[in-house]
């Protein structure tokens, strides 16, 4: 279960950490450098690289990223678990009971 469900919605109410996190369900396991690069290309998106550093520091601390070092590269890959939480958490409210149909 997801410890803050405020934390999760304020990570996902910026438009630039949902492209974020778009580029990574496209190709998981990217660098800093490589996210600023899809972000400035695709998206045209003149974040500095601090900038987009702060918003994978509010995604991990959210729960939606997790990193991995390799050397003196950090990878960042996509965690879908506190969304599936909150989202089966909800849809088992919503389904319809025996007395309810």
């Amino acid at each position: 279960m997801v410890d803050d469900v405020g934390d999760l919605y304020q990570a996902l109410a910026d438009p630039t950490r949902r492209l974020i996190l778009d580029e990574l369900t496209e190709r998981d396991g990217q660098t800093l450098f490589e996210i600023c690069g899809r972000l400035a290309t695709k998206h045209q998106v003149g974040s500095s690289r601090q900038a987009i550093s702060q918003h994978l520091d509010v995604l991990e601390a959210a729960g939606l990223i997790v990193t991995r070092r390799q050397g003196r590269y950090k990878f960042h890959h996509l965690d879908t678990r506190p969304l599936r939480s909150i989202t089966e958490r909800w849809l088992r409210s919503a389904e319809p009971t025996q007395e309810n149909p």
